[in-house]
């Protein structure tokens, strides 16, 4: 199952317990599914989704609607059959069967409560949200300009900020970040959604974290690596030149022990010499060798 099913799934299931709660649940559903004088009707792949289509249609409006198709993707598709019934059910949602233009009649959202009520219904009828493992992506695809419109001015005074874009024809209504979809879907009822989503956030930040610090670690290291490899280079032309035995005392050892050590840290070399030095003392050593096979290198 998608995490857009779980979601829906717990949002078809969430106990709906004021009558006016339910009134606007209920709109929101048929609202933003198939909502005309010629075409009252939801395609789902959900039997929650078609079940809860049915019992609210049958409860609230007191018409049934019935199953007219199933393709061969499992899509249930439940229509209202006759003129009179849609219309019985536009007028039960304060609508008229000759609107030219379909907008949220706010009749139906009677109190503060019923918000989340109605957008949990809306939700159900055209909202889809992204596995969070993969993305962070929740939106409402609605097929009216101006009840898109409308239905971004309610998620306004929500307090929520949602984008939109046009995609082939539809009115995309949506929010790509994480903190805004986890406070959309507990305020829709979705909390332990909201809760796993939380979780794979946290889980995903821990393994960048991690990720980084091993990225990090693993240039540090070759970047030793190639020091130690380009220092033990001036320190084998000096041997083959000039002779180790040329250089004074503390270049000599910090030279042989560069040689037999090319992959260490300088903080690491300077505690094995006779006296141990600061990465700060072994760099300025080195950096003296290197000089010494600067000026063979420009003699030759």
């Amino acid at each position: 199952m998608s995490f857009s099913s779980t979601v829906k799934k717990e949002l078809t299931s969430y106990e709906v317990l004021s009558s006016c709660c339910s009134h606007a649940q209920a709109y929101g559903l048929v609202l933003f599914a198939h909502f005309s004088s010629f075409d009252i009707s939801i395609t789902t792949e959900s039997e929650d989704i078609s079940s809860l289509y049915v019992s609210t249609l049958s409860s609230v409006c007191g018409v049934t609607p019935v199953c007219e198709s199933q393709n061969e993707q499992k899509k249930y598709s439940y229509f209202v059959k006759t003129a009179a019934q849609r219309i019985k059910v536009l007028n039960e949602f304060g609508h008229s069967e000759k609107e030219i233009t379909l907008r949220i009649n706010r009749a139906n959202i009677q109190d503060e409560c019923c918000r989340s009520a109605f957008l949990r219904g809306v939700f159900i009828a055209c909202g889809t949200v992204t596995d969070p493992k993969k993305n962070y992506h929740l939106e409402f695809v609605v097929s009216h300009k101006k009840l898109c419109g409308d239905l971004m001015t309610f998620m306004r005074e929500c307090g929520f900020n949602p984008k939109f874009v046009l995609r082939k024809g539809y009115y995309i209504v949506y929010f790509k970040e994480s903190e805004s979809i986890e406070d959309i879907l507990t305020f829709m009822g979705a909390t332990e959604s909201s809760l796993a989503l939380m979780g794979i956030k946290m889980e995903k930040d821990v393994k960048n974290r991690v990720n980084r610090k091993v990225n990090f670690e693993i240039s540090n290291l070759n970047k030793t690596i190639e020091a130690g490899s380009r220092q033990a280079e001036d320190i084998r032309l000096i041997e083959n030149t000039k002779g180790l035995s040329s250089l004074p005392d503390n270049l000599r050892e910090i030279a042989k022990l560069r040689l037999e050590n090319p992959d260490i840290s300088l903080t690491e070399l300077g505690t094995m010499l006779s006296v141990p030095l600061s990465r700060s003392g072994v760099n300025h050593r080195l950096a003296k060798l290197s000089e010494i096979a600067r000026q063979i290198k420009e003699n030759n």
